[in-house]
């Protein structure tokens, strides 16, 4: 009996470290990477702003290709929305909220019964061509386990974030038109 009541302190001890440590959790995560790209940023942010180009780099485009894929309203700039189904993947919608050509680009996705996010997308350009940064924003709510969750966003989605950034550079490196970023050569290797 003695063992049984020292077990049930520490599952209740354990419960109540569980609830306690997760009030003080942020409910707000923020994931991002950079990566330079050897282009210009008018040649960059085109293969982001037109939403048709993002089966060229996306990686959850290249984790389900046979991801059914729905256009509405615009196919580029702000306003412009695609629908997605996947086995793979999931279901959701994302949307272009704000475009400003050549500098930011924001969007809006819904993953249905999983929640909403914001992403951006930032052109700066750099002697070797556009820095593009690319950020994931969502608030967890307050549900103890979302915001544990949430504290492993990062390593759960950081990879595939940089692995997206690493094939927009190759899509990217292989147009003719970004051997040029402005009037500077830009050197590109394979």
């Amino acid at each position: 009996m003695k063992i049984l009541k020292i077990i049930g302190i520490v599952v209740l001890v354990l419960v109540v470290l569980f609830f306690g440590i997760a009030m003080f959790l942020p409910s707000k995560v923020h994931v991002e990477r950079s990566l330079i790209i050897p282009a210009s940023s008018e040649v960059v942010f085109d293969q982001v702003n037109d939403l048709r180009n993002w089966k060229n780099w996306s990686p959850w485009h290249q984790m389900d290709p046979d991801m059914k894929i729905t256009y509405k309203g615009f196919l580029q700039g702000e306003g412009a929305s695609y629908q997605w189904e996947s086995n793979k993947v999931g279901n959701g919608k994302l949307t272009i909220t704000e475009s400003h050509p050549h500098q930011y680009i924001a969007t809006e996705m819904d993953f249905m019964e999983e929640g909403n996010a914001m992403g951006y997308y930032r052109f700066e350009p750099t002697k070797e061509g556009t820095q593009v940064t690319w950020v994931f924003e969502t608030d967890m709510g307050s549900d103890p386990v979302d915001k544990y969750i949430g504290l492993m966003m990062d390593s759960m989605i950081g990879a595939d974030f940089e692995k997206g950034l690493n094939n927009l550079k190759k899509h990217v490196k292989k147009m003719p038109s970004t051997m040029m970023t402005g009037d500077t050569p830009v050197e590109t290797t394979n």
